[in-house]
């Protein structure tokens, strides 16, 4: 017995009801019985024309060789592209959209969260501009047949064998990392291969990478040639980051500023104290105006912004310098800390970036964020 949408096998999951067998793994994504035969989803024939392209600037040397490369490996093999923050994955896989469209084939992109969904939407359309290019995700779901269809990992479930090609946008964040359920729905919305795109792939990527299949490129070069900024650790008492915390906002008034925190809580304390005397926003995983506030945000020449980890990934403010307020906290990994200090430097304009990571006892993984920048700067 296996789940024809989740592919579990595990007999526990599986209960017999009026009209036969189901997988209560997947349940809510709607019942699946066992015993009907699932056709592939029937999508509507490739525009004519749709594989035409403008990329916004010309791509470097280094990234048009990763992006020749992945084109010609699609045929045959998954691809893990494993690219530094702001080498420009998005423009890495354009050849490869263009030649799945050119031989009129389906192509999806999948993401963990529906602001970037729509945010990477508006530029593919730009992109392609003779190519119909769909947003499907919460609010977005009354139209889901396109040339390109651009969706969250959870929206998967609609498009059974429907893509010759998906390409996978930060497979180890949440919540497709860990997700058995959700890997087992982009395995069968999937009838061809994919690309997965991760600066900071997890164990699962490289050992198939190890195994012999997955093809890895790697690119630790942003388009603008400077290396990635090398977080400054600081541990001290609480109260003493708070007052170099101040110092910082100061002296970096003139950018854009990004406090992480570890926890709702913190990001509410730590607003309810600077508001008082600077004007600044908050976004966690309890804001309901999310995507309001990053409009505001980015609307602002040099604004404050203190979130949680909804922020680490996706999220691009030019000129940006980030502060990670408790970096030592558990919630955050070596691979949170590295995405987060990624939002640095990822503008022609201000390429270098400040990053400075706030201790209250010296940690590991920010150590480790640090090492591993180092060793892709080297």
């Amino acid at each position: 017995m296996q789940c024809p949408r989740c592919l579990n096998k595990d007999k526990e999951y599986f209960y017999k009801g009026s009209r036969g067998w189901y997988c209560r793994r997947c349940i809510s994504f709607g019942r699946i019985m066992l015993e009907e035969d699932r056709e592939p989803v029937s999508l509507t024939p490739i525009s004519e024309g749709s594989e035409e392209y403008t990329l916004q600037y010309p791509l470097t040397k280094a990234q048009a060789e990763i992006a020749v490369q992945c084109a010609n490996l699609i045929d045959g093999s998954d691809v893990l592209l494993h690219c530094v923050c702001g080498a420009g994955k998005t423009e890495l896989v354009v050849l490869s959209i263009a030649k799945m469209l050119k031989e009129k084939k389906k192509v999806c992109f999948a993401i963990p969260r529906r602001q970037v969904v729509l945010e990477l939407k508006e530029r593919l359309t730009q992109y392609f501009p003779k190519a119909k290019v769909i947003a499907v995700c919460g609010g977005h779901t009354s139209e889901t047949d396109g040339d390109l269809i651009i969706c969250t990992t959870h929206q998967l479930y609609r498009y059974y064998r429907a893509f010759d090609l998906l390409i996978l946008d930060e497979p180890d964040a949440f919540p497709y990392r860990g997700s058995e359920v959700l890997h087992g729905i982009a395995e069968t919305a999937c009838r061809g291969h994919r690309i997965f795109l991760t600066a900071t792939p997890d164990d699962t990527l490289l050992e198939e990478v190890r195994e012999g299949t997955m093809i890895h490129l790697t690119l630790n070069r942003r388009p603008h040639g400077k290396p990635l900024p090398v977080p400054r650790i600081i541990s001290a008492p609480v109260w003493v980051l708070f007052v170099v915390l101040c110092g910082w906002i100061r002296r970096h008034a003139s950018h854009p500023r990004m406090i992480f925190v570890p926890t709702i809580a913190s990001a509410r304390f730590l607003h309810r104290l600077l508001s008082f005397r600077l004007p600044c926003y908050i976004c966690t995983g309890k804001s309901t105006d999310r995507d309001e506030v990053i409009r505001k945000f980015r609307a602002e020449e040099a604004g404050i912004i203190i979130a949680t980890t909804v922020l680490e990934r996706g999220v691009t403010i030019p000129g940006a310098d980030i502060c990670v307020f408790l970096a030592d906290h558990g919630v955050f990994d070596r691979a949170s800390l590295i995405q987060m200090t990624g939002r640095a430097g990822r503008s022609f304009d201000h390429p270098e970036g400040d990053v400075l990571f706030l201790c209250s006892q010296k940690s590991e993984a920010p150590l480790r964020c640090a090492e591993e920048i180092r060793e892709a700067n080297a």
